[in-house]
């Protein structure tokens, strides 16, 4: 297979950057995403080029590491899909391929594809824990959770954190993820005393990394990789508002 790739090239946080064009031959169907990449960067490397820096770790969908904007579509054409797990057999021979890094404001560009989600990480310190006690694990009925509960939950406890929705939004809204993370905590008993100290603390923080607003264009839901639904939005919004009103 051969494939017409136009990467983003960019050397640091404050340098200019560009798309760069690269031909590329013997991309096997069987590849991942990430190994034509490599298989790209083997080919830089021989010919004494910088290769692309992009960013990876478990390569199994489950960190959300690896995320790019594939032809404008986050995580590429294939939905509830990682770019580590993409195949290059939902490419045609002959390809134009278009790869860029996410681009919201409060995702800088550290060097070609790789950006600095750390935004996520302070809005997690914010609030996104519950004070139950350490220790040995407690005995599993001790506390019980009601099946829809717990399945909400699990629901919205898959969500990896990788930044598609940021990139897709128009907005560059953080809200999907917020609200996958306010969800899974706030609908377990365990979650209640922090709940609406939580959505205050989260949104805040949000606010303060410069991400954009939600206007409800359903771009988040529709490039998620693990299908995180708008519906959490809703409930996040109902907690905060709750937590306005009670302050």
């Amino acid at each position: 297979m051969r494939l017409e790739l136009h990467i983003w090239r960019q050397a640091g946080p404050k340098a200019r950057g560009r798309f760069v064009t690269y031909p590329l031959d013997g991309v096997s169907e069987h590849m991942s995403f990430l190994e034509m990449l490599d298989h790209l960067n083997q080919q830089l490397i021989a010919r004494g080029e910088e290769p692309v820096a992009f960013e990876h770790d478990c390569r199994e969908g489950i960190c959300g590491s690896c995320g790019v904007v594939i032809n404008g579509q986050a995580h590429g054409p294939l939905p509830g899909t990682t770019c580590c797990q993409l195949h290059m057999r939902h490419f045609a021979d002959g390809d134009v391929l278009f790869i860029e890094p996410w681009r919201a404001r409060a995702f800088p560009v550290l060097k070609d594809l790789v950006v600095d989600r750390s935004a996520f990480d302070r809005i997690i310190q914010a609030g996104g824990y519950i004070s139950t006690r350490t220790g040995s694990a407690p005995e599993a009925n001790a506390i019980p959770v009601a099946k829809s509960a717990a399945e909400l939950a699990m629901d919205a406890a898959a969500c990896i954190g990788c930044g598609a929705c940021v990139a897709a939004c128009p907005n560059g809204a953080a809200m999907l993820f917020v609200a996958a993370k306010i969800t899974h905590l706030g609908v377990l008993p365990q979650g209640q005393p922090e709940r609406l100290r939580r959505a205050r603390a989260m949104v805040a923080q949000m606010e303060r990394e410069l991400f954009g607003g939600c206007s409800n264009a359903r771009e988040c839901e529709a490039v998620c990789p693990k299908n995180i639904s708008i519906a959490t939005i809703a409930r996040l919004n109902r907690d905060f508002l709750k937590a306005s009103l009670s302050a």
